[in-house]
């Protein structure tokens, strides 16, 4: 059989759902134009978008804007050529790693070209063959991935439910024992914020766990950083557990509305990883411009709380509202805010739904559907920003509310699914959005 012939004919759950509702630019792979930030254009239309993890509103924030632009002008994109280890490196990038470690609490930390790749290579650095992995159930595909990268050196691993301690504890009493068949260690990992739910991560109590086992913990904090903390400085600042973190990651790609990523740890730890680290011994190094924004970035969340009291503000008034409105929003203690709604009417209802949402209303968020929650089940997922405002915040409730109505009541199912063709025969395109 050729090869391709399977990528033709099955696009796997997501793409084939998407084809199958004619959601290609419209549910996946959307295009959204204009100013980043709450209110954008879809097709033509106005949206109050509510997808954008732009935590800080620094994607668009003046002082930002001209440094990245007076970046780009000093260095161009290309400099530095080369991988860090080879011809890369520069003393800014060297500056930036000193910053984040300081601003973290750390000795030290590792700029890296993505989050993604970034973990998953941090995590096949750190462990070999012999060591033991335990990770929680709830845990980010890019960590999963990571770990797959241990299993292939034939490594153990084992899985605790979800911010279950009890769970913890019993698998890491037996990543305690086979870590002594193997003469190996144990590595736990968890997030500080865990970006589906919102709920953060029970970083103090696994810390506490260490008075009883033997573990190191690696901690993605992508969602955290920037957000939690009386600085800013992540959960583990939140919960007063920070120097029980031996490895703190994070991404540029949220509160830093950037590219790029780091991590975070002792000294000789980070020492290990610029050297053994794939992903970035094998790959250029951050261009000049995303180095010099990071530190304008960073320099921004230091200097401006005010930042992070308005973003709170928001999450606030809007997960406030819901609750009193009676909505579901599980447990979350972030920004990040699913509205969790009872369906039905299966992807026909829900898809109905996010149209009229985007069509009547105006709003752009991001829909979850099942696999990733019960069939039964429709997420909206909401991120509130510092650059919202408190009249966004009342128009959505106000909105939520309505469809919440028509979603019991089996409007959604009844309605006829506007596909991509007809939305062009009425004449709304991608060009007139621009």
């Amino acid at each position: 059989m050729d090869l391709f012939e399977k990528l033709r004919n099955n696009l796997g759950p997501i793409g084939s759902n998407s084809v199958l509702f004619d959601g290609h630019h419209y549910f996946a792979f959307p295009r959204l134009t204009g100013e980043l930030g709450p209110h954008m254009m879809f097709f033509g239309k106005r949206m109050l978008n509510w997808s954008l993890n732009n935590y800080l509103g620094l994607a668009n924030h003046p002082e930002v804007r001209e440094a990245d632009a007076k970046a780009a002008a000093d260095w161009g994109l290309a400099y530095p050529m080369g991988a860090r280890l080879m011809s890369g490196n520069s003393d800014l990038h060297e500056e930036l790693e000193q910053q984040l470690a300081t601003f973290v609490g750390k000795q030290d930390s590792f700029l890296l070209n993505f989050g993604y790749q970034g973990v998953m290579s941090a995590i096949e650095a750190l462990v070999d063959r012999r060591d033991i992995i335990v990770y929680d159930a709830e845990c980010h595909a890019c960590i999963i991935d990571g770990i797959r990268l241990h299993k292939a050196k034939m490594g153990d691993y084992y899985k605790f439910n979800h911010n279950d301690m009890a769970s913890l504890e019993t698998n890491l009493k037996r990543a305690t024992k086979k870590a002594a068949e193997t003469g190996g260690g144990v590595l736990v990992i968890s997030e500080g914020v865990f970006g589906m739910s919102g709920k953060i991560g029970s970083l103090d109590k696994i810390v506490a766990l260490k008075e009883k086992y033997e573990f190191r913990l690696f901690v993605d904090d992508a969602h955290g950083f920037g957000t939690m903390g009386a600085t800013g400085a992540g959960v583990g600042e939140h919960f007063g557990c920070q120097d029980g973190i031996d490895v703190y990651f994070s991404t540029f790609a949220k509160s830093m509305a950037s590219i790029g990523a780091f991590v975070a740890a002792d000294a000789d730890v980070i020492m290990y990883l610029k050297y053994n680290m794939r992903s970035q011994i094998y790959a250029k190094a951050l261009p000049m411009p995303l180095v010099v924004g990071a530190m304008k970035r960073l320099e921004l969340i230091k200097k401006h709380p005010e930042l992070r009291e308005k973003l709170w503000e928001n999450v606030r008034a809007l997960q406030s509202g819901l609750r009193e409105r009676g909505f579901d929003i599980g447990q979350t203690e972030s920004p990040v805010t699913p509205v969790l709604l009872q369906n039905d009417g299966g992807i026909v209802a829900a898809t109905a739904m996010v149209r009229e949402l985007r069509e009547t209303y105006g709003i752009f968020c991001s829909i979850v559907t099942y696999p990733v929650v019960p069939k039964e089940i429709i997420m909206l997922r909401v991120i509130p920003t510092a650059a919202h405002s408190l009249d966004d915040v009342a128009y959505t409730l106000t909105v939520f509310s309505e469809i919440v109505e028509k979603l019991k009541n089996g409007y959604y199912v009844q309605q006829k699914p506007t596909g991509m063709a007809e939305m062009a025969q009425i004449g709304v395109t991608e060009s007139a959005a621009e």
